[in-house]
Parts: structure tokens; sequence; C-alpha cells
């Protein structure tokens, strides 16, 4: 059954478009608070968000709803997801909620749910509280001493940073590193940089002054340039770029070349094996991800599990087979020895921790493989589903076949736009374009 809020990473949609508006924040906060109702206890909610300007709109609407159903609501302001994730389990909260879009521009919002373990939501979970918002839920309401109180807690900064700072390995510190820190206007803008010089890093910071617009604009881990311009301008040993929400991260070195989440996951793989610290001689990543990390890690003796597009289904198969390390080309990085979600200041710091240890620069130690020849490109569509159009299953069958066994092609639809994701993967340079090319002018034709 199709599913009428949540999609494939929470609710997203535009700010007060024709899902995501105050009175849908509301019935989540209803919904969501009696779904974790708890036991006698006074149930606690924290709260955390991006730094949109609508974050102020969906904050207190969620808050009243939590409130309405007797839950107590504790803010922690601008904070990254992985923290949000990391202080419902700290602070003992029966939920958490992350709002934010991640990497879209800032006219779009989200929410996002957290367990009281930290993990996000089930399906089955989010589909009792889409029941929930539809049913009579204003029956529901807590009346007199039972109504919720709402808190702001001050010390949740602080608290993320010294747990970031405490993944870095021991009798390991950034002195002597010359770091630009790019937060893409977002939810990382206070912590990142703190965390890093008190590492004892020298530090320079971009994206870190916003205004509610500004988040992901020409800045943050989907837009390199600012940050590749401005490690050659302070000739940085390193640059990093998380995004809006700061559960992804990539590289730059210090020639300005962007280092992805492929060669970032075998970095950390290969030093984690090298210290006996790998779980199950694997790791996972997605359909996304180069053939040449698979090459790599055939290479060191290790597997790679492939999932589907998506941070919740990399989780999902680290925890089914007890992997510790995995994630997606574009950044998202899960290493479950510390984080129950993708976090790109600790994974940054996993590689940071490699830099300093070999004493060697990052482009020696972040390049682990060759990429065998990729494209990927994005069709935006208006409606309808134009991969089900026969033009465009006939154009994919052929081009399977051109690209045989050696290749790859992998065609998705986003879960969070309208847009269809065509890439291709070969040794051959030139079949990679033509195929790509070939898809995408076919689904622009009949959408």
């Amino acid at each position: 059954m199709a599913r009428k809020y949540f999609g494939t990473d929470g609710i997203r949609g535009l700010a007060n478009g024709d899902k995501l508006t105050p009175e849908l924040a509301l019935k989540v906060g209803m919904a969501a608070g009696l779904k974790f109702d708890r036991g006698e206890h006074r149930n606690r909610v924290v709260i955390g968000k991006d730094t949109r300007r609508s974050g102020y709109m969906i904050e207190n609407a969620l808050a009243a709803g939590f409130t309405a159903v007797g839950m107590d609501v504790y803010f922690l302001g601008p904070m990254p997801t992985p923290a949000v994730a990391m202080l419902t389990r700290s602070l003992r909260a029966d939920l958490g909620v992350m709002i934010s879009a991640s990497h879209n521009s800032f006219e779009d919002n989200g929410i996002k749910l957290f367990r009281p373990d930290g993990y996000k939501l089930s399906d089955a979970l989010e589909d009792d509280i889409e029941a929930l918002m539809d049913g009579d839920i204003f029956k529901q309401l807590s009346q007199g001493r039972e109504i919720g109180r709402a808190y702001r807690d001050e010390a949740a900064q602080t608290r993320y940073i010294e747990y970031a700072k405490r993944t870095l390995p021991k009798n390991v510190d950034l002195s002597g590193l010359r770091v630009v820190i790019d937060c893409a206007n977002g939810a990382a803008y206070k912590v990142a940089p703190i965390a890093l010089w008190e590492l004892g890093a020298e530090v320079f910071s971009i994206g870190v002054e916003p205004d509610g617009f500004n988040i992901n604009d020409k800045v943050g881990s989907t837009a390199p340039d600012a940050l590749r311009a401005k490690v050659k301008e302070v000739r940085a040993d390193i640059g990093i770029a998380l995004d809006g929400d700061a559960d992804r991260v990539i590289i730059v070195d210090e020639h300005g070349e962007v280092v992805d989440g492929d060669q970032l996951m075998a970095v950390i793989a290969q030093s984690w094996q090298a210290r006996g610290s790998l779980k199950g001689g694997s790791i996972v990543a997605t359909v996304m991800s180069n053939l040449g990390l698979e090459r790599y890690l055939t290479e060191l003796g290790l597997g790679l599990e492939r999932t589907q597009v998506g941070d919740r289904y990399v989780l999902e198969a680290m925890r089914a087979h007890g992997f510790n390390v995995g994630g997606e080309q574009s950044g998202h990085i899960i290493l479950s020895d510390f984080t129950t979600t993708g976090d790109g200041l600790v994974a940054a710091l996993q590689v940071l921790s490699v830099v300093k240890e070999a004493g060697l620069r990052v482009s020696e130690v972040c390049k682990r493989f060759e990429k065998v020849p990729q494209k990927l490109t994005s069709v935006r569509y208006k409606q309808g589903k134009p991969l089900d159009h026969k033009l465009v299953v006939q154009v994919i069958a052929e081009s399977r076949d051109r690209l045989g066994k050696e290749g790859r092609l992998v065609i998705r639809a986003s879960g969070t736009e309208p847009v269809i994701r065509v890439m291709a993967e070969s040794d051959d340079a030139g079949l990679v374009e033509k195929v790509v090319d070939e898809i995408a002018a076919t689904i622009k034709q009949v959408a």
C-alpha cells in the first residue's frame, strides 16, 4: 500500500506546500507521541533542526503536538542529524526528531524520526504513525497536569562535540594540520569547526554564516568548488565538506581534488582491517558505488555487500550481517561502532587519523583505487512514471546488452524528488557516455 506522508527518508517536501505544513507537523507530533508512549514516566522527545527558515515553524508545530499528548520536549537547536540520534540515546529520550531536508535547497524541509536506541523508524512504525494521523487523533489529547512542557537543552552542542572527539583513536590529535571545513551554512556550522580546533587543527571555516536561506547554496558536499578554492587559497592540507544536516561528507585533497565516499570507505576499511577492528570481513555500499571500490576490496581480501540506494538500507544490511563500515558514494558513511546513522564529522575524523598516523599527504592516503569510468545523470520529470514507458523500457534493455557482464547499469527513481537517476559503468568510457545520454534523452522525450 502506498504511503501518504512518509518517503524513503522520513517526510520531506516544500515547506507549506501540498504536504509539509504546520498542520501536518502538529499531527506528526501527536501521533508519534502517542506511538512512543512508553510507560508511566514523563515521556520525552528531543528535537534538532538545520538552519532553514521554515524550521522555526515546523519545530513549534511539532512541539505543540508532542506536548498536547503529554510528552516533554527538549529543543536542541541547530544540530547535525547524527547528533540528534546520539542525544536521543544519551538523554534516554523516548523519541528523537530531526527537522531537515538534508542537501535540498532552503525551500524544502523534512521530518526524520528516531527510536529510543537512535535508529530511524522502520516502515511498520511509520505506517502506524500514519494511521494515527488519519484517525480521530484529537480525542486522545492530554489534559490538566498531563500536558507536556518544553525546555531548551543548552548543553547539547557540547555533548556532541565531546562525543565526536572521542571517536578519534587514542594518542592521535590533529596538530600540524591545516583544515578547511565547509558546513554548507547548515546544521554543523558551530559544532564541526569547534571540534576540529579543539583536536589541535588549524581551522579555516566556510559555509558558517546561515541566514535561513543559504543552506547548501554554492557550498557543502554537493557544491565543492568553494571548498576547493579555499583549500588552494590557504594552502590547506585537507578540505572537508558536510551537507545541510551533516550526515554526509566529501574530502578535498591538498591539490583541490575531490575525494568521494567510495574512496573514504576504502581508506577506513583498510585502516580498520589493519588494526583488527573491521567486523565481518566486508563493508556495505549501494549499487551506485564504483566497481573500482569492489576490486580494491577484493585485493585486500574483503567483500562488498551491495544494497539499494539509501542509508537506511545500508544500515539494515550492516546490522543483519554484523558489519561495522558502510556507506554511499555520496558521502553517507556509517561507522556503527560509533553511530546509528551517517555522520560526516566522525567519518572525516577517521580519515584524518589515517593521514596523521601515516605522515603522508591527503592525496597519497585517499586515492586507493582507479575509478572505473562511470557517469551519473539526473533527469527531472513532471508527472507519471516514465520508467514504465515502453520506449524507456526498450532503451534500458538494449543498454544492458551493450554494457555486457563487465558493465553495470542502475536506473532508479529518487525517493525525495521527481527525478530519475541514470548511472552506467564500464571500462569503456565512450560506451558509458553513449548509454547514459541515450537513456536520459529517451526519458526526457516521454516525460
